[in-house]
């Protein structure tokens, strides 16, 4: 019997496909794996390519977990799901059917080689943040100990965020 103790945040994002659909099975994946118990999810919103800007916009949301396994065991999961939905080896940057990242996991602090939490992007993208704070409105970077609220104001150039679908019409 798992014991579900550990809250976490995972990033969802999708610019290839059937976006919304892929969002979907990503989160109904997640559900489906011992050890993990998703609790909501966000609004999806639409937004725009950082890094490699030719390509299609991203589809992206936000999903509260309470798992009892461990941060790198998490990762693993969250990677097969990618595979098993389509995401192919080496697209890092590149149009993707799904992404998924660990954004924050309790208030564990991790710098490994292959997983950094809290993510090493989550202040600096308004399409992580605006998605986790439909979430939790009040979430501390549990390093800076700063609300995360306060950051999106600090990014600049502004970022393209418009909400496409509404949290509670996702599974409709």
């Amino acid at each position: 019997m798992f014991e579900y103790d550990r809250t976490c945040y995972l990033g969802l994002g999708a610019n290839k496909g059937d976006k919304i659909e892929n969002i979907k099975g990503a989160i109904n994946a997640l559900g489906q794996k011992p050890g993990i118990a998703v609790q909501r999810h966000s609004s999806i919103y639409e937004t725009e390519a950082i890094g490699v800007t030719r390509q299609p916009d991203f589809y992206n949301c936000a999903a509260e977990i309470k798992t009892a396994i461990e941060p790198h065991l998490l990762l693993k999961i969250v990677k097969n799901i990618e595979n098993d939905l389509g995401r192919e080896p080496g697209t890092h940057m590149l149009p993707r059917p799904i992404d998924i990242d660990i954004l924050l996991f309790g208030d564990l602090e991790l710098d490994s080689l292959d997983l950094m939490i809290p993510h090493s992007r989550l202040t600096r993208r308004a399409f992580v943040l605006v998605p986790l704070l439909e979430l939790d409105n009040e979430l501390v970077h549990p390093v800076t100990l700063r609300p995360l609220k306060e950051y999106l104001d600090q990014i600049k150039p502004p970022q393209k965020i418009q909400k496409v679908l509404d949290a509670g019409n996702l599974f409709q």
